[in-house]
């Protein structure tokens, strides 16, 4: 198989030159976006609105900058996304539409309109056959996602907590499941709390929108319900303690490939084309309603029509870049008995794993991991 084509560009600017949104216009025309048939045809651009609190989402300004390109090759562009799963300003349709708006993102700003993908309350969706599936049969998309001519994503690439990076995979694979399609991801790997360890601040219960977690009123500690959780590691992500650790070890591996295996039932068989902006790379998912100082600095603008060719490109450059200063990556690589995994994103996570969702996207035909990076 020939290396697929990445191009990419950084964010250095000319004083009183193009800006960013028209540079970034510049890389997926010379990406070759054109080459989608958009002539009067639906285009999804699924990307992340952002939780309410968090401020490293992409701003809007790029939402626009694809949305025009799209308009300007006769195309009809709406921006989408899925509700959540768990608590937060985006689990239905109304409040996420809300958050959307909040953070800067209305028809007016990015210049198309905004549809959540999966309805109301995250239940409008369609179950999408997986081609060599292993884990997923039949994915549960967001109907409105399926119903588009066209599949273009916009990704945000930053850390995250359970899949080391969150990049065009997750955006596409988790992004466009449906509240559904998000918990059949996750059912692999369910958390235990360590007692001894649990300061009974119920940050973790706060999080959980599955009755998974119980509060012990006596012992002031928090418990898993086993019969309720559904694996999301929400909580994971809440607990300031390290009180709480998956009892499956292969739990973020499972979910890597099914998130690799939702991706594919999305991009299968229609035209499809891929952004990533490797910018704000926080150490946490934007799920989060808040961010801390990034872990990696600005490293520039990413295109193809492979995603998983897309996704090798992006981590390559992060793992080629120097940790910010005062980071949470600097400061886990100065505490005493560190070890080195020679890769920032398990060294500012260390219970996160990333590699298993690259090599079985490719097993499954998701695209190639060898690719040719053409500089602009």
């Amino acid at each position: 198989m020939e290396p697929s084509k990445v191009y990419f560009t950084d964010f250095h600017t000319v004083a009183f030159g193009d800006g960013l949104p028209t540079k970034l216009k510049k890389l997926i025309k010379k990406a070759g976006i054109e080459k989608l048939d958009m002539d009067g045809k639906f285009v999804a651009i699924k990307m992340h609105f952002g939780e309410l609190g968090n401020i490293s989402y992409l701003r809007p300004n790029y939402a626009k900058a694809v949305a025009d390109v799209v308009k300007e090759f006769g195309g009809k562009p709406f921006l989408t996304d899925c509700n959540t799963m768990y608590p937060g300003s985006r689990k239905n349709a109304l409040e996420h539409l809300e958050c959307a708006w909040e953070n800067g993102f209305t028809p007016l700003t990015v210049g198309c309109p905004i549809l959540i993908g999966d309805g109301l309350k995250g239940t409008d969706d369609v179950d999408v056959p997986v081609a060599g599936g292993e884990y997923v049969k039949e994915a549960k998309i967001g109907r409105a996602i399926m119903d588009a001519d066209v599949f273009i994503s916009l990704t945000h690439f930053k850390g995250h907590e359970m899949t080391g990076f969150g990049g065009t995979i997750k955006n596409i694979g988790m992004g466009c499941g449906s509240r559904a399609g998000k918990k059949d991801q996750h059912s692999s790997g369910k958390p235990h709390i360590e007692q001894d360890v649990c300061k009974g601040c119920r940050k973790c219960q706060k999080e959980c929108a599955n009755g998974g977690l119980i509060f012990d009123e006596t012992a002031r500690k928090m418990h898993v319900d086993q019969e309720h959780c559904v694996g999301c590691g929400r909580c994971l992500g809440a607990c300031n303690f390290d009180a709480i650790a998956f009892d499956n070890d292969t739990a973020n591996e499972l979910l890597n490939c099914r998130m690799a295996e939702y991706t594919k039932a999305v991009v299968d068989g229609r035209p499809n084309f891929h952004i990533s902006l490797v910018v704000d790379v926080s150490p946490n998912c934007d799920c989060h309603g808040e961010n801390d100082v990034p872990i990696l600095p600005n490293i520039g603008m990413f295109a193809s029509f492979d995603p998983l060719a897309l996704d090798q490109a992006c981590v390559d450059a992060c793992l080629k870049a120097t940790p910010m200063p005062g980071s949470q990556l600097a400061k886990n690589m100065a505490k005493k008995g560190f070890v080195d995994h020679h890769d920032h994103f398990c060294n500012s996570t260390p219970e996160s794993e990333w590699r298993s969702c690259l090599e079985h996207a490719e097993k499954i035909g998701l695209g190639s991991r060898k690719y040719e990076l053409i500089v602009m």
